[in-house]
């Protein structure tokens, strides 16, 4: 049954879309007082509950190092995050990492002056980075006072952090820079090669490390508005060399850093959530996830989105690292494959295009943004535009990526995230080039969001898209209505009746398009 579009239909009509405050702010921060911490949603495990309010993770976060590197002037940041309703940023607390040809100067790459850990620089002697050696015994007040600070400004914002307590250390030179390495403190850890930083294998170094993990989260755990991540993208088989930790190996250092965590909050009747990934093996090349979401300790599951992802023996290509590619059927249809599992998913660095901050990059990242979020999962992409002195980023990425992530925050806030469910193949037709996501409260509300999956390779991506959709409703009355994730606007209304077989004609568009059919009250 064919639905004609009113002209008026075809055209944009401004409307100015309030987004309301995520979560009231209210810090739970008193150290008497009973913490309940972000939580997984009891209702839906694929969404949160933080403050009584269901949350779904959504940010363009600068790159984690807003309390490691002096100079970053974080209140500018977290200011602007919530003014466009970006409740939820990632911090690195230890990682310091080098620029490099593909991944760009960041906060997370401090000058050495400025880089400030956790642990106190005292000397004797100077580090491999010219500065003071580390006393692994003593911890450094202005760490732990900035990052304070940090923690009592997003917990009035309510923005929630995702605290990242270690990383991989991927090659000699970053692992140069570690405090914990043999050169860079007075405390006598062992000399090791850097694969076995992620490893239990050295009981000095593997000892600091947990008086660190139980250090940050005693410090931490008064925070409502915080949960841990044990390792940025842990692996074993690094290098392809068999004497260096096996995937298990690594997997069973996290658990015992897991197991750490929970006896210090042994006393506190809400727990923080734990996230994390089952190590990932180096070559050949696999991320699985299935023990990550049966079997190991964490209750969210974070995934970075890119090459050689493995569920159930299938291979998901969600792009090479800062390649520019698309990659939104895989994207999705690992959402999908993943969803009945009982933890939420959480895409909590998606780096395949942000290198390039320009228009055509943070056209794949807000595509990529909403087709994980209509899939039912959770979505975090490194903004390199913000960095030292540039805290909201730049003219451009406040104009286009920024203000992008603020219409999806919005429109996100109108969707019953609780109820809403992802629903593959209900849509029978769609225009040639598309892919559609599909998140509804059947019978109620339908979001299906349509984008040009062509890839820039293609000589025709970007062009304009024609053609149908085609699927059925249960009886009743619908309002139909456009709606443009580049400038936030809604189309006018139509009313449809409910039918089989129903196809309606899809305004001309550009990269991506949303129809949003919603039930009247009769």
């Amino acid at each position: 049954m064919p639905i004609a579009p009113s002209a008026k239909s075809c055209f944009l009509y401004i409307i100015l879309l309030f987004a309301p405050a995520l979560v009231p702010a209210q810090p739970s921060i008193h150290k008497d007082s009973i913490v309940i911490p972000v939580s997984v949603h009891p209702d839906n495990p694929k969404c949160f509950l933080f403050r009584g309010k269901p949350m779904v993770f959504l940010t363009a976060t600068e790159h984690y190092g807003s309390v490691m590197n002096r100079p970053f002037r974080f209140e500018r940041y977290l200011a602007d995050a919530a003014g466009k309703g970006i409740a939820y940023t990632r911090l690195f607390l230890l990682f310091r990492e080098l620029q490099s040809a593909q991944n760009p100067y960041s906060t997370c790459k401090p000058e050495s002056p400025d880089y400030i850990s956790p642990f106190l620089r005292t000397g004797p002697g100077k580090a491999l980075d010219g500065e003071l050696k580390y006393d692994l015994n003593q911890w450094n007040p202005e760490f732990f006072s900035r990052l304070q600070q940090f923690l009592d400004l997003a917990a009035h914002y309510g923005i929630v952090v995702e605290l990242t307590l270690l990383s991989n250390m991927y090659e000699p030179l970053v692992w140069e820079l570690n405090p914990l390495h043999a050169a860079n403190n007075i405390s006598g850890t062992e000399k090791i090669e850097w694969p076995d930083f992620i490893t239990a294998r050295h009981p000095k170094l593997f000892d600091i490390q947990k008086r660190y993990v139980r250090k940050i989260v005693e410090f931490t755990k008064r925070y409502d508005n915080v949960f841990y991540e044990i390792c940025n993208e842990p692996g074993g088989n690094l290098q392809n060399n068999s004497s260096n930790a096996q995937p298990p190996e690594v997997n069973q250092w996290q658990m015992q850093l897991a197991a750490i965590i929970r006896d210090a909050e042994k006393d506190m009747p809400y727990k923080h959530l734990i996230a994390g990934q089952e190590a990932y093996n180096d070559a050949p090349a696999q991320q699985p996830c299935d023990s990550s979401f049966a079997g190991m300790p964490f209750d969210i599951v974070n995934i970075h989105p890119l090459p050689n992802a493995a569920y159930r023996g299938r291979t998901y290509h969600m792009g090479d690292f800062m390649s520019k590619q698309l990659r939104l059927r895989a994207i999705r249809d690992y959402c999908l494959d993943t969803y009945h599992e009982a933890k939420p998913l959480n895409f909590d660095e998606d780096n395949v295009a942000s290198a390039y901050k320009d228009y055509e990059a943070w056209t794949i990242d807000r595509k990529r943004a909403w087709v994980t979020l209509l899939s039912g999962a959770h979505y975090d992409i490194i903004d390199f535009s913000i960095t030292n002195y540039a805290e909201t980023g730049t003219d451009s990425s406040q104009k286009y990526l920024r203000t992008w992530f603020k219409h999806l925050s919005a429109y996100m806030h109108t969707v019953d995230i609780v109820k809403a469910r992802p629903l593959a193949g209900w849509l029978r037709e769609k225009p040639a080039h598309t892919l559609e996501a599909v998140f509804a409260v059947a019978g109620k509300d339908y979001n299906i969001y349509l984008a040009d999956e062509r890839e820039l390779t293609d000589n025709n991506a970007g062009q304009p898209i024609h053609g149908n959709i085609g699927f059925d409703l249960p009886a009743g009355l619908y309002q139909l209505r456009c709606y443009a994730p580049e400038t936030g606007l809604y189309s006018p209304a139509i009313t449809i009746s409910g039918a089989k077989n129903l196809q309606y004609g899809v305004p001309g568009f550009r990269g991506d398009l949303v129809i949003r059919i919603t039930r009247l009250n009769e």
